[in-house]
């Protein structure tokens, strides 16, 4: 791990290098390659959401299975970028899969999956502590699959199984939310690495996110290649949520 984290470091840091180094000739000339500030971090944030599943389980219900229980939990990676007292922030994300049973063998799972991007103005004057209010959008996708075990496994000859007739389906439901918040971040400084003409400086940012998510809209529940259905649950995902944050980060200084 002490060789691994340093490493992690400086690739982070050689990215936003290699950046400034692609920048045309005549910023190289009459500026310098290195005019802009090269700050930013690899994290991993674990938050809590909200899902309301009241509608999707009722649908579940009366089709023979059981409600599917909370899938609150978002695991996800993102990079930040500084810029000045502005920064961005870009994530993937995923919650882990809930199981429902049902009659005949049925089985429901059901999990979520994001992409969002926000900025923020960092109005704290402590170089190493960043507060700062933040507005984001948010592109998501829930997906529920089916499972009709006693059908699939009623033969173990291919060639029927291939045309067997069996419940097991995936929908899935894009939605576009947008995020209102308030982010913290405390920078826990680590010896810097110097690399002849600059100076990495490393640290660790460990911090909170805080706001609210907007569902403002929803698509339709689709199934196969993309066919629309009507009539499915159509709560709105609308919450609070809360983050922690925890990462590796960097900052480039020209000695």
């Amino acid at each position: 791990m002490k060789k691994i984290i340093p490493a992690l470091f400086i690739a982070i840091a050689l990215f936003g290098v290699s950046k400034v180094m692609a920048q045309t000739t005549d910023t190289v000339k009459t500026m310098g390659w290195f005019n802009h500030q090269l700050a930013g971090a690899a994290q991993v944030q674990v938050t809590y959401r909200p899902s309301h599943l009241g509608q999707l389980n009722q649908v579940l219900n009366n089709n023979g299975i059981n409600s599917l229980g909370a899938n609150d939990v978002w695991i996800n990676a993102s990079m930040s970028h500084i810029h000045g007292r502005w920064l961005f922030e870009d994530g993937i994300g995923f919650t882990p899969i809930t199981n429902a049973l049902g009659d005949n063998d049925l089985k429901a799972k059901y999990n979520q999956y994001q992409l969002y991007t926000r900025a923020g103005y960092n109005f704290s004057e402590n170089p190493d502590l960043r507060l700062y209010p933040f507005v984001g959008l948010n592109f998501s996708a829930a997906v529920l699959n089916i499972e009709d075990n006693a059908r699939m496994k009623s033969t173990d000859n291919f060639s029927t199984e291939l045309l067997n007739s069996t419940s097991s389906k995936t929908f899935y439901q894009p939605n576009f939310g947008i995020e209102l918040g308030f982010g913290m971040d405390y920078l826990i400084k680590v010896k810097p690495k110097n690399m002849g003409c600059f100076v990495i400086q490393r640290n660790i940012p460990i911090g909170l996110r805080a706001g609210y998510y907007i569902n403002a809209a929803q698509g339709d529940w689709k199934v196969g290649d993309n066919y629309n259905l009507q009539d499915g649950p159509n709560q709105k995902q609308s919450a609070i949520f809360v983050s922690f944050n925890i990462g590796l980060g960097y900052e480039v200084i020209k000695q």
